[in-house]
């Protein structure tokens, strides 16, 4: 059994001072407020928040951070680049980088992790002698930087989806296909998770699934009760090729296939039409919205507020990691939409919260996460309330100041990950060299 003594709390009802926090086996069992500091108390000074959720991470893509922008182009250029990096991974190379990436997501605030993986063989499609290596050194990752996660096991069939039809695998791409939806589930039924990781289906995106491969996939996922992830009308030009070619936008399609429910969550969801808002906010499925990297490829601002008044949950992602920092992501939803309305307080303060914790956790299948709370993990992450950034800041208003700089602990599953902003792997910055150097060379 241990206690945490924070200054401040923010608890279900709002932020509550001296608040004592008593967790056993990695859950909360129960949370006073208004109590004296006792000794053996770990104190959490600042503000402490349920623990953030990033429910759309793609590891390696971190290795592309401040090398994409000398060019200029789009979405369609950047991916040729990581296309070229996700050819120079392996096992051991992906363990090491996603350990330093995670180690960052922890340092930042993040303690629940999804990670959309479709990396999943060796060069050609040659499966590892254990055809689950990376999906595993991903697992491994995860457990060494102390982040919970869900390993989003991802559908990748086909190269691309023209007006045609749906278009080969290219060299790079073999690497990430399991040749049918039923290659994808024999070799997926072979994971075993447990209390620190937990398994989730995703389909790509209708660009790489053919229609007569998704309901397999949602079968699955909708039987072994796992969350459910898809990249969703991310560009125009998935939505043009999938109206010529199915006749229907990709959240219709997705719907009429039955992988539309409450477990679906669709990544980006920028290009919507007003049918596929009232669609996905029917069946109250989340949008997971990744403000820092949909400014950095230029894809367009998603519409948020619409979705959440349709009956939809939003969380966040920071995807290609372009920026780690769980505040500036949900920041984002509500400054984006103040760009496209001209208007402020499209969201406000508990509704951005929610987004980075309790919406998140959920997107992830961790239905018991995103509260300090008794019977939920014991996820907490302190932030500086005197900083440059924060001082002076309401505390319920903290979230539209702080960044990451400003964690300074970080508790998952009620063990001390991050103390005094250092991170128990220690230094990260030298972890995320020497990672991405090795890739790179």
């Amino acid at each position: 059994m241990s206690t945490f003594w924070c200054e401040h709390a923010v608890l279900p009802g709002g932020a509550r001072r001296h608040v004592r926090v008593t967790t056993e086996r990695g859950r909360i069992l129960e949370v006073l407020a208004e109590q004296p500091m006792q000794p053996g108390d770990t104190v959490l000074r600042g503000l402490v928040l349920p623990g953030l959720a990033n429910a759309h991470s793609h590891a390696f893509h971190r290795a592309l951070r401040g090398r994409t922008h000398g060019g200029g182009g789009n979405f369609w250029t950047w991916r040729e680049g990581m296309y070229a990096l996700a050819g120079r991974l392996d096992p051991d190379s992906y363990r090491a980088l996603a350990t330093a990436v995670f180690a960052e997501m922890v340092l930042a605030g993040y303690t629940a992790v999804g990670e959309f993986h479709y990396l999943h063989h060796g060069p050609g499609g040659a499966p590892y002698d254990d055809p689950n290596a990376m999906g595993l050194a991903l697992v491994d990752a995860a457990r060494a930087a102390g982040i919970r996660l869900t390993l989003l096991d991802t559908v990748y069939l086909s190269g691309g989806l023209t007006g045609s039809g749906h278009v080969p695998l290219d060299e790079v791409q073999q690497r990430f296909s399991d040749g049918s939806a039923e290659g994808w589930l024999e070799r997926v039924s072979t994971l075993d998770a447990d209390e620190d990781w937990r398994v989730g289906a995703a389909v790509h995106s209708v660009r790489a699934v053919p229609l007569d491969d998704l309901a397999v996939v949602g079968d699955v996922a909708a039987r072994e009760h796992w969350p459910l992830h898809a990249h969703v009308s991310e560009q125009p030009g998935e939505n043009l090729a999938c109206e010529s070619f199915y006749g229907r936008t990709p959240t219709r399609l997705l719907a009429e296939e039955g992988l539309l429910t409450a477990e679906t969550s669709l990544v980006h969801a920028t290009h919507l039409t007003d049918d596929d808002i009232r669609i996905i906010g029917g069946v109250e499925a989340t949008a997971v919205f990744c403000p820092t990297t949909e400014r950095d490829l230029a894809d367009g601002i998603g519409p948020a507020r619409a979705l959440a008044d349709a009956g939809a949950h939003l969380a966040v992602g920071s995807d290609q990691h372009a920026v780690v920092d769980p505040f500036e992501e949900v920041r984002g939803v509500e400054m984006h939409e103040r760009l496209t309305t001209l208007e402020r307080g499209r969201f406000a303060p508990l509704d951005l919260l929610a987004m980075g914790t309790l919406d998140g956790y959920r997107s992830l299948g961790w239905t018991d996460g995103g509260l300090v709370a008794g019977g939920h993990v014991a996820d907490l992450v302190a932030i500086r309330t005197d900083s440059p950034r924060t001082a002076g800041a309401a505390l319920d208003q903290v979230l539209y100041a702080a960044t990451s700089a400003d964690v300074t602990d970080v508790v998952v599953g009620g063990e001390h990950v991050v103390s005094a902003g250092v991170h128990r792997l220690g230094d990260v910055g030298r972890l995320l060299a020497e990672a991405i150097s090795t890739v790179r060379r």
